[in-house]
């Protein structure tokens, strides 16, 4: 028979005063996090990292820096998710594969600007050139937040970026073909799909040729024959976007439709 007594309880865990004047009490951290629900469809390990990233917050009630190792935690789900729909076979950057994303539409500019900020911080935090207090809980929530919504907008199907990507081109007009045709030079050609065919149809040289048109238009106009060139490019276009199933790429095609039905008006 165990005779020992019940060992007694440890002292409970003292608020950081530095959170003295955002909640009344550690009940007042559920509120804050409330809004951060888990995205539909992610996988076990970014389900892990942001469920750990949003208890981090919480628990900064009682260690203010918490807050800021949240905000770096949570880029672990966002580069996760950023490579596979991107399907990058090659090391990229996180600032890289933000840059792709928006450039593909897959976020929009403004929470890719968000989300990069989280990504300037963990680069200041490796350098030492910042401290693990360097942000506020409150702002720590927004900026997970954003993380949250762009792995949910990324965890979307391709058609869904496709609509995203038309949608930027906004009125039929010759300044959204020039921003679209910016968005484009600055968007790599899909690596994985580089020297591929689809009906037919090979990929790079639809890219080269409606880009080749697109520019012609820009700097001055396309003659009776380039615009029936251009037709035939929709023409493959149109045949080979419904049977792409990587986003990324459906993306980049995507983007060509949408400047060559602008040029065609």
């Amino acid at each position: 028979m165990n005779t020992l007594p019940p060992p007694l309880p440890g002292p409970l865990p003292a608020p950081d005063p530095r959170v003295h004047d955002l909640v009344l009490d550690y009940a007042g951290m559920h509120a804050m996090v409330d809004d951060l629900v888990l995205p539909r469809d992610a996988s076990m390990y970014v389900m892990s990292v942001l469920e750990t990233s949003r208890e981090l917050i919480r628990h900064s009630y009682y260690r203010y820096e918490f807050a800021t190792v949240a905000v770096t935690h949570a880029l672990l789900a966002l580069e996760h998710v950023l490579a596979e729909r991107l399907a990058v076979d090659e090391p990229l950057t996180l600032q890289e594969l933000i840059e792709r994303a928006a450039d593909a539409g897959l976020i929009g500019a403004e929470l890719a600007a968000e989300v990069d900020r989280g990504r300037v911080l963990r680069d200041k935090l490796t350098r030492g050139a910042t401290t693990s207090a360097a942000v506020r809980p409150a702002r720590a929530v927004d900026m997970v937040r954003a993380v949250f919504e762009a792995v949910s907008l990324l965890l979307r199907p391709a058609s869904a970026a496709e609509a995203t990507v038309t949608d930027l081109a906004g009125p039929q007009s010759e300044e959204g073909l020039a921003r679209l045709w910016e968005e484009h030079l600055r968007a790599p050609f899909p690596a994985s799909f580089r020297g591929v065919d689809i009906e037919g149809v090979e990929l790079v040289l639809l890219d080269s040729g409606v880009a080749g048109l697109v520019q012609g238009e820009l700097k001055g106009g396309l003659d009776d024959g380039d615009i029936a060139d251009l037709w035939g490019c929709v023409a493959d276009l149109d045949k080979i976007m419904p049977l792409i199933n990587e986003a990324y790429c459906a993306a980049y095609f995507a983007r060509l439709r949408t400047m060559a039905g602008l040029v065609l008006g």
